[in-house]
């Protein structure tokens, strides 16, 4: 019987969780659904020291806002619980123990000034101090001492670490399902503290018999955890247990130039880097991408659908996604694209849900507009012309306040080119056809111009441009006929007057 699949999402909770985090998430997320298993979230919280308030919350809040809430965890017990390590702590002894037993762990005693005596002489002479079968015997620790003089040092309180025992002259076949087959010589590996003198273990131990605990049948995590990967296979194998299978994910790389995008380069690009805001640094909610367009992009970031296509909702994520597609190689983050991703989600969202986020930004605008200007529907209808040259919210004011407000100014350059000297005389006999003009909709406004324009032997580029420009002020903005439907005639009329007057 296959086993059913079980993932994990690992975070510490030492500061807001980084966009990379966010794609593990994901990644494990989608794993999870397309092979109808689970997808837990485990708080990694060994190191005390490190511990932010509030980060738990903030990961929690990420994941749901993100749409890729977890099935198990803290909140969520699918039997398997707690789901924090500090909860857990008293666990984790009983297993350092059975490793000692074993002969695979032994306790070390080196004090940490000792240990910089050894890394500075190392260096010294140009080597590099590696804790492991080259010297263990002539440092202090339960292999070099005797069984009784090991537990007098243990009777009389002196601080002792856990450390794992590296084979010495083995080599290690590993298997990643993303980068494949890995050799390593077991001599380039140092005995890693499993157990600190604080009586909590380090992230090796505890994850190694969480995820063995937890059922957990897929270890997907970043790439930086590539150099565990060697000590966590052999725990397994100390223990007698059965491994799960691991896929270490590309990082994701700076815009420009090498190494892993940072909170520095968001700075100094200005684009986040976190999901929500954390302290002075701007989320992606905040700065007003829509959920599904964070998801879509951190997709296509380090995996390949082998197909051209770029948009996937996220049920079409689950169904397309397999871990074999996803590129060794890291991603290079491109800020642009994100934002082209969230210009297409803008399109599908509803426009009465768009209205609304608009008219709170009218609101903190502290306008005074009208009220035939400042109710759902106009603003609805406003957001429903100008929606499909927007990337953002925020971006709907630019493009539309024209629908608000009159124009007072007028643009420079629209001006000298479109304002001639027979202008304001043809703009006047304009306004005494759109005075009579009872039915003012968009198609019959356009069908009485063009009609007008006709028989008055007049050119299109004589009468439209300079109606734009008195209508909106510049030349931009949507069809110029379905503008003047939604403002109506009595503005219309006046803004004709008012540019007629300063023009």
């Amino acid at each position: 019987m296959t086993k059913k699949v079980r993932v994990r999402f690992a975070p510490s909770p030492t500061g807001p969780l980084h966009i990379g985090g966010v794609r593990t998430a994901l990644f494990n997320y989608l794993f999870a659904k397309k092979h109808k298993g689970d997808f837990i979230l485990r708080i990694e919280d060994t190191d005390q020291n490190r511990y932010v308030e509030g980060a738990e919350q903030y990961i929690i809040d990420a994941l749901n806002w993100c749409n890729i809430p977890y099935d198990e965890g803290p909140g969520k017990d699918g039997g398997y619980g707690p789901y924090r390590q500090s909860d857990r702590k008293d666990l984790y002894k009983k297993y350092a123990d059975i490793l000692i037993e074993k002969g695979h762990a032994y306790y070390a005693f080196d004090t940490s000034e000792k240990l910089d005596f050894h890394r500075k002489d190392h260096e010294e002479k140009g080597k590099t101090f590696i804790y492991n079968y080259h010297n263990r015997l002539k440092l202090s620790n339960s292999l070099a001492l005797s069984p009784e003089e090991t537990n007098a040092k243990i009777q009389a309180g002196e601080d002792y670490v856990i450390r794992f025992k590296t084979p010495q002259d083995a080599e290690l076949h590993l298997t990643d399902i993303i980068r494949g087959d890995i050799k390593i010589d077991t001599n380039t590996l140092d005995d890693k503290v499993l157990f600190k003198s604080d009586g909590m273990p380090t992230y090796h131990l505890a994850n190694i018999v969480d995820d063995h605990l937890m059922d957990i049948t897929h270890v997907i995590r970043g790439e930086e955890w590539l150099p565990s990967l060697a000590l966590h296979q052999q725990l397994y194998d100390a223990f007698g247990w059965e491994a799960p299978q691991f896929a270490h994910l590309p990082l994701i790389m700076k815009p420009v130039g090498k190494g892993k995008l940072s909170k520095r380069d968001g700075e100094k690009m200005g684009f986040p880097v976190f999901p929500l805001t954390w302290n002075d640094s701007v989320g992606y909610r905040e700065a007003g991408y829509f959920s599904e367009a964070v998801t879509n992009f951190l997709a296509l970031l380090g995996w390949n659908p082998g197909t051209e296509q770029e948009i996937f909702s996220l049920e079409e994520l689950v169904s397309a996604f397999s871990l074999e597609r996803v590129n060794k190689s890291g991603a290079r983050f491109d800020p642009d694209k994100t934002k082209w991703y969230n210009q297409h989600y803008m399109q599908t969202q509803d426009d009465a849900d768009l209205a609304n986020a608009f008219m709170l930004n009218l609101r903190n605008k502290e306008l005074n507009l009208p009220e035939d200007k400042n109710n759902a529907d106009y603003v609805k209808q406003v957001v429903s012309l100008i929606k499909e040259r927007a990337t953002f919210v925020n971006d709907f004011w630019e493009l539309g306040n024209y629908f608000f407000l009159a124009p007072t100014q007028y643009d420079e350059k629209a001006v000298k080119k479109q304002w001639k000297e027979d202008t304001a005389a043809i703009m006047t006999q304009l306004l005494s056809l759109l005075e009579g003009t009872y039915n003012f909709e968009s198609e019959n406004l356009e069908t009485q111009v063009k009609q007008w324009i006709s028989e008055n032997d007049l050119s299109f580029g004589k009468v439209m441009p300079p109606l734009r420009l008195v209508i909106v002020g510049e030349m931009k903005g949507p069809h110029i006929f379905d503008i003047m439907a939604l403002i109506g005639k009595t503005d219309c009329i006046n803004r004709i007057k008012t540019a007629i007057a300063a023009l």
